[in-house]
């Protein structure tokens, strides 16, 4: 039987994914997605390192590129077009609320409340923390191994840290993913553990291994890794440092087509911010759902494929059987 082929039309999508990768921001390397070679994958399970953030609303990109006419002749008349500023901004509201949406939607640093030492002075960003255990060998990304002594100390439900000690050194702290940037020495040893993203939730303990509920971002911790439990999260308004993070926003359509949107390098520009929605629009209770806001601004890369550069790349699969 001869296949039967159709004209699409439009996409329709109902909903966007969206998915951030962390930028290895020493070796100014982010990350980049190949929609020939991973276009299919399940919107449920991204290819690592690829993280995915659930359901956005809201989403809108606008372009700040501008052209300028090259002028020749007498009159002058226009000869070519160059392009004159290259620039690009993405917008959208997250729909859930976890670290890596509120960091997103943040700009600084993004900081974990670590649990706080007995008698310890309240601070804002969290007060001197609880001793730190040793991670043991043999740990992966979903299982953290630990003296029985010191596994005894969690349970099923709280959040850990997982990352190095900070032992005074300057620049981006914090893998795989740079939390902060730290411009000189520091005297707190957990200020790694503090902003780092390499952080999950207990699902079982059970004869010293911490079986985690998703897997580290992080990968395997490394050898000089230790665990702290985790309260919670703070974010502060200013400060210097500016997140960075590759992008990827994909619309499926009701055909099965994907459009994707990939952006190497988004920095985030705005603080902090919320919108309060109401749940229905004739709702008398005063619910609210509030979502965060994040608004970005796209940074360049240079295309190897010819020297151009580049802010975002736009891919169409088209629908099974479709006209092209």
């Amino acid at each position: 039987m001869a296949a039967t082929f159709f004209s699409a039309a439009a996409p329709v999508a109902r909903r966007i994914r969206a998915y951030f990768a962390p930028v290895n921001r020493a070796a100014q390397v982010p990350v980049l997605f190949d929609a020939a070679e991973r276009g299919g994958f399940s919107l449920d399970a991204p290819p690592a390192p690829w993280i995915s953030l659930g359901w956005i609303q809201g989403f809108t990109r606008k372009t700040g590129s501008t052209s300028a006419a090259v002028m020749t002749g007498i009159p002058a008349a226009a000869q070519e077009q160059v392009r004159e500023s290259l620039a690009a901004q993405v917008s959208f509201q997250f729909l859930s609320w976890t670290k890596l949406t509120m960091a997103l939607a943040t700009g600084s640093q993004h900081m974990n409340l670590l649990a706080p030492a007995s008698g310890a002075a309240m601070a804002a960003d969290g007060a001197h923390a609880g001793a730190a255990v040793s991670v043991q060998s043999g740990s992966t990304a979903t299982s953290i191994c630990l003296a029985a002594n010191d596994a005894a100390k969690f349970g099923a439900g709280s959040m850990i840290a997982v990352d190095a000690d900070y032992a005074g050194q300057a620049g981006f702290v914090g893998l795989p993913v740079s939390g902060a940037y730290v411009r000189q020495a520091l005297t707190d040893v957990d200020y790694i553990r503090r902003v780092t993203f390499n952080v999950a939730l207990v699902a079982q303990v059970s004869s010293g291994v911490l079986a985690l509920a998703e897997p580290l971002p992080g990968g395997v911790p490394a050898p000089d890794a230790k665990v702290q439990t985790v309260s919670g999260f703070v974010d502060r308004e200013g400060g210097s440092f500016y997140q960075e993070w590759s992008a990827l926003f994909v619309m499926e359509g009701s055909q099965g087509e994907r459009i994707y949107f990939h952006y190497p390098r988004l920095q985030t520009m705005a603080g902090a911010e919320e919108a309060a929605i109401p749940l229905a629009g004739k709702d008398k209770s005063g619910l609210r759902r509030v979502l965060l806001e994040g608004r970005f601004v796209a940074l360049p890369v240079t295309d190897p494929l010819d020297g151009e550069r580049i802010v975002c790349y736009r891919s169409f699969l088209p629908a099974p059987n479709s006209l092209v």
